[in-house]
């Protein structure tokens, strides 16, 4: 099976998408607090859509290690694949040798290119949806309406929204 990994930050203070004023007065946010975060760790199908979710305080190498034993738990008997960028959790602490000894494939994608992850596109809607313009206290609360939202999309959603339907998809011939 073909999977798609990648992490996101959810923090206290909202990433601001859209506002309005009056014209030449500034727009008030109010903000308040420290700026709690929390790292969500994902996975996307390729081929069914199914999204594998994990919130963490921490982007830490034996969170995601465990995010890796999630995957082959839940594709067991299968072949995986595994695309991902070169995030430090990913390359320190043993984590390839972990993927390596669950049987997992790894497939790096380049630096600096988040387009090509389809899990980068799931997190845009994710946080446009729930995320954008709004505090969250606790941060608590924006991580379970953060990873309800992905968690009810259909398959199809999923798939449409993170682009890997698309006829410009990347990886459409290889796959």
């Amino acid at each position: 099976m073909f999977w798609a990994e990648d992490e996101t930050d959810l923090l206290r203070f909202p990433p601001l998408r859209a506002c309005w004023a009056l014209r030449g007065r500034p727009a008030e946010v109010p903000i308040s607090g420290r700026n709690d975060r929390r790292v969500i760790f994902g996975a996307l199908n390729r081929r069914t859509g199914t999204r594998l979710v994990r919130a963490r305080e921490r982007p830490r190498a034996m969170d995601f290690q465990d995010f890796l034993r999630a995957i082959r738990w839940h594709d067991r008997g299968w072949h995986v694949a595994l695309l991902r960028d070169e995030d430090s959790s990913h390359t320190k602490g043993g984590s390839p040798g972990v993927a390596e000894a669950l049987g997992i494939g790894l497939i790096w994608l380049p630096k600096r290119c988040p387009k090509l992850n389809p899990m980068d596109h799931l997190w845009w809607y994710g946080k446009a949806s729930i995320s954008a313009n709004r505090q969250y206290t606790p941060i608590d609360e924006q991580v379970e309406r953060f990873t309800g939202y992905l968690g009810a999309l259909t398959p199809g959603d999923a798939l449409r929204k993170a682009g890997v339907r698309s006829k410009k998809f990347w990886l459409r011939r290889s796959l």
